[in-house]
């Protein structure tokens, strides 16, 4: 990487994925026998501030543990990883989100997230954590945490002239105040359908979902687009990222490594379609792994994969 790390901020959740893989998702009331179980450190924060930390940017991460076995296994985790954990509260009282997931044998799977500890981070913590926001080159949300937390930490982003990068997951009713602080909202196509009440299943439907959401204040949409790439969408028009192909082994935790990639990648001032290009690479790498944080590239591999795909030649951008 060329000149300092850049600075990233990322304001959300913290889980433990509780992975099981199975030959195929369950019909209702059945009972299926599994074949592996995983158990991983996730949650859309914290697997987005692992995948920046990985490509080399300084990154601090603003979320809420319980007081529990899982939350001091968290902390221990972003230490590990070398993020800063000055801002990770701990609430005595709730127990720390947890994500059951399943994996079938087509690399589909179905997860359900109990925020826990998650839903207590609130507007009042953000703003202790002011300086590590006011600190960082882009900060990063999603919807993991209530979103009166996420709109003050986008206000206080804004306030200092810092980039937004907002993951509308999971999907819910979005004030049109949050969307006028976003510069770049991240939404994948069931999320989009939600925002826009409107079904999102292909490139046309996803443009049409991308200008609706432009209408509504950020300054560039990308929807992503699973196994077909992805769809960059600002006042210069759309642009299809296309996809990579590779044999997909489990998504859990491709749209985190896109979204944590596009954050270093847009730091370190490349164009919005070249971050995109380059964090679909990275997604599609991901999936090849079982495993959210598990499966995230480290820089001299993400160098490797991006030159062997013929994005990139030479040092970081």
């Amino acid at each position: 990487m060329d000149g300092a790390r850049p600075k990233i901020c990322v304001v959300g959740g913290s889980n433990i994925d509780l992975i099981a893989r199975v030959p195929r998702l369950p019909v209702l009331g059945e009972t299926l026998v599994g074949r592996s179980f995983h158990l991983g450190y996730g949650g859309k924060g914290g697997n987005q501030a692992v995948a920046a930390a990985r490509l080399g940017a300084q990154v601090a991460v603003v979320t809420k543990v319980g007081g529990d076995v899982f939350g001091e296994g968290a902390v221990r985790n972003y230490q590990a990883e070398g993020i800063e954990t000055t801002y990770i509260l701990v609430d005595r009282e709730r127990f720390s989100g947890v994500a059951p997931i399943l994996v079938d044998d087509l690399a589909q799977n179905v997860i359900v997230v109990v925020p826990g500890a998650n839903q207590a981070l609130g507007p009042e913590d953000v703003r202790r954590a002011s300086p590590a926001i006011r600190g960082a080159a882009t900060v990063v949300c999603q919807l993991e945490v209530p979103v009166e937390t996420t709109l003050e930490a986008f206000r206080i982003a804004k306030a200092s002239g810092i980039r937004t990068i907002l993951n509308p997951a999971p999907a819910v009713p979005l004030p049109d105040a949050l969307l006028a602080l976003t510069d770049v909202c991240v939404p994948n196509e069931p999320e989009a359908a939600q925002l826009t009440g409107r079904p999102v299943t292909g490139q046309a439907e996803a443009e049409r979902a991308g200008r609706w959401l432009l209408g509504r204040g950020p300054r560039a949409v990308i929807v992503t687009l699973g196994a077909a790439g992805a769809l960059v969408v600002d006042e210069g028009g759309a642009t299809q990222i296309p996809p990579i192909p590779v044999d997909a082994v489990d998504p859990t935790g491709a749209g985190d490594a896109f979204i944590g990639s596009l954050a270093v990648f847009l730091a370190e001032e490349l164009s919005l379609r070249t971050a995109a290009r380059w964090a679909n690479a990275l997604a599609a790498l991901s999936v090849t792994r079982i495993g959210a944080q598990d499966s995230l590239p480290r820089r001299a591999e993400a160098e490797a994969w991006l030159a062997r795909l013929g994005l990139r030649s030479g040092g970081c951008g």
